[in-house]
């Protein structure tokens, strides 16, 4: 971003202000990096529930159009730009996905939501205009139409006690199991005895919590928040406790972790493309990504425990004990759960098995690190039978 150009504002910016957020740039946004401080709520949102503004990140509907063949056609379309499966998701239920190149580089990261009567997409804020122009030019030809929403907000409510705080305000929320998506319509309860309007309900988020994720009418988003603040259980959090939330649970961020270079079996993702679509290939970057399935790939996504309490951020470079080249870390910070610094990073597959011992320069230090599982603090999803 140049110093002429603005920074775009979520409708919950006067809030943090209220609140003391402390605002800073990200991908072109302005949002609280903090509040009380990054530790403070990153352990609020692991024992408690923390309120999170996510809507800088992009609400894409995918929309039939006339004689398309409705939602099924949609999903259809969708399919064939993701390796993920997207005809057999049921209406009321939402999947993790990825956009693939032709070469099978990641685009984009994404949930896909099926509303019954169309699909949504949420992606990723640093990729949005990326994400929509291809999904304009793939599924355009098609028929379905690529609509953008810029008339919600997203907010995400994490940790073991978001349900008990949400279910006062909307109680159709303790129903929910993991991946479950309903739409509201009265949506929440305020104190004050009126409602948001329609409100769509998604059991999910990116902390490795237990949470919710919700969108509401911008002009509703205001209010929504404050009503969620003033249960007990809540407190705001900013994007520095969102990100070592998702570190510690082992989530990767595009830009960091994914890229355009990078496949899903490198990444570790390969359990977001079944089986089906593996045997079918029908999506970009087939050759590559069933190669890599078959044969494994070059290097691999992979945890580093940290030796010391000098944190490895990312672009450190990784070396063995030996001194030869063994990769980059990506991911890299201080895990306020496991007391510990904690990493990820990409390393060639002969190193990446648990124990392999490496070292990372640290501006010019030594670091011993340990490659070791993700992730770093167990998920605790509400998951069930569906």
């Amino acid at each position: 971003m140049t110093d002429t150009e603005a920074l775009r504002a979520t409708p919950l910016r006067a809030l943090h202000q209220e609140l003391g957020g402390r605002l800073v740039d990200f991908a072109g946004w302005e949002l609280p990096v903090q509040y009380e401080g990054v530790i403070a709520e990153h352990t609020w949102c692991r024992s408690s529930a923390a309120l999170f503004d996510v809507s800088h990140m992009g609400v894409v509907e995918l929309r039939p159009g006339a004689g398309s063949g409705g939602v099924a056609a949609v999903a259809e379309a969708l399919e064939a730009v993701t390796p993920a499966a997207v005809t057999s998701l049921e209406p009321g239920r939402q999947r993790y996905a990825l956009l693939t190149t032709d070469e099978g580089g990641i685009i984009d990261d994404l949930m896909v939501t099926n509303r019954g009567d169309h699909l949504v997409a949420v992606v990723n804020a640093s990729r949005r205009d990326v994400d929509l122009a291809h999904l304009r030019e793939r599924l355009g030809a098609t028929g379905v139409e690529v609509i953008e929403r810029t008339d919600v907000a997203l907010l995400a409510l994490q940790g073991p006690r978001a349900v008990d705080a949400l279910a006062r305000l909307v109680p159709t929320a303790a129903g929910l199991v993991f991946m479950d998506h309903v739409i509201v319509a009265d949506g929440a309860t305020l104190p004050n005895g009126t409602v948001t309007g329609p409100l769509g309900v998604a059991r999910s988020g990116y902390t490795g919590e237990d949470g919710f994720e919700l969108t509401v009418a911008a002009d509703r988003a205001d209010a929504l928040a404050r009503a969620l603040l003033a249960q007990p259980e809540v407190r705001p959090a900013g994007l520095g406790a969102r990100d070592t939330l998702r570190l510690e649970a082992g989530l990767p961020l595009y830009g960091h972790d994914i890229d355009l270079i990078t496949s899903p079996i490198e990444a570790d993702l390969a359990w977001s493309i079944p089986k089906r679509r593996r045997d079918d290939g029908r999506f970009p970057g087939a050759a590559r990504i069933r190669a890599e399935l078959a044969d494994g790939p070059s290097r691999r996504r992979v945890g580093l425990s940290v030796e010391g309490r000098r944190p490895v951020r990312d672009g450190a470079a990784l070396r063995t004990v030996d001194g030869a080249p063994a990769g980059t870390v990506t991911s890299g910070g201080y895990g306020p759960t496991v007391e510990a610094p904690v990493a990820m990073g990409y390393v060639p597959a002969a190193l990446a098995g648990e124990g392999q011992i490496l070292i990372a320069d640290v501006r010019g230090t030594d670091v011993s690190v340990c490659v070791s599982p993700l992730p770093f603090t167990p998920h605790r999803y509400v998951r069930g039978a569906k």
